[in-house]
């Protein structure tokens, strides 16, 4: 691992570790609001869920990259694994944990932000929609927008490299004994979802235009549609 690679590790996991109090004081509203958001995105791509040529990578980006748990234990994992990491991880593995790490702090930032905003009441679209607007944000969401579809080609490059397969399956032995299952079980679950993916690029670009087109109707006033996108034309566009 770099010494690059290695702060920029160290400081997202300080801007995470900065969120705890403000996210135990939120816990509640931030448990509505990341639930909702979920349920958002698995009715935005229950197309590709259902499509046996994209189903594995969609679930993968919804449960282990853009979901809506905590990631605890993997941040642990990375923490304690830190001079490791050098040995333990092929490079462009390393590159997704990351972005995936940026992501997912930048995400937080986000949801806090949101959720001390939400009015009081039940969460609908049309809260959900006054309250995005009210953060704001657009460089801040198109940037998270954009790790999604990183952390994907990302994945789509390691698959194509030799020997990052092999290195995995060399790792999950003393991952598991050295208590690292949680960081070694997500890198291998990435890489398993994107090695039977034909054409990343074409579900990566779908997931960039839906996102996007999604936040610039927030922002220009409108609300999350009821319906699932793309019902009834085709899933990859």
């Amino acid at each position: 691992m770099s010494r690059a690679v290695g702060e920029k590790l160290d400081r997202l996991l300080g801007r995470k570790n900065g969120l705890a109090e403000r996210a135990a004081a939120l816990a509640g509203r931030l448990r509505e609001l990341r639930a909702w958001q979920a349920a958002r995105l698995a009715q935005t791509y229950t197309d590709l869920r259902r499509e046996e040529s994209t189903g594995e990578a969609v679930s993968f980006f919804l449960s282990d990259v853009y979901g809506p748990q905590e990631f605890t234990r993997r941040d642990q994992d990375v923490t304690r694994a830190a001079r490791l990491l050098k040995h333990a991880l092929p490079p462009r593995m390393l590159e997704v944990l990351s972005m995936a790490i940026e992501l997912e702090v930048l995400s937080a930032e986000l949801d806090l932000e949101m959720a001390g905003r939400l009015p009081s009441g039940p969460l609908t679209a049309e809260t959900y929609a006054v309250t995005y607007r009210a953060v704001g944000r657009e460089d801040d969401r198109r940037l998270q927008i954009r790790l999604v579809v990183e952390i994907g080609r990302a994945l789509a490059r390691a698959v194509r490299t030799p020997l990052i397969g092999m290195a995995l399956r060399a790792a999950h032995g003393p991952a598991h004994l050295a208590g690292l299952d949680v960081l070694q079980d997500f890198l291998e679950r990435g890489f398993a979802a994107f090695r039977g993916l034909t054409t990343p690029e074409r579900l990566l670009a779908t997931i960039e235009r839906r996102e996007t087109r999604l936040m610039e109707l927030l922002l220009a006033g409108g609300t999350v549609p009821s319906e699932a996108p793309q019902a009834g034309g085709s899933s990859l566009r």
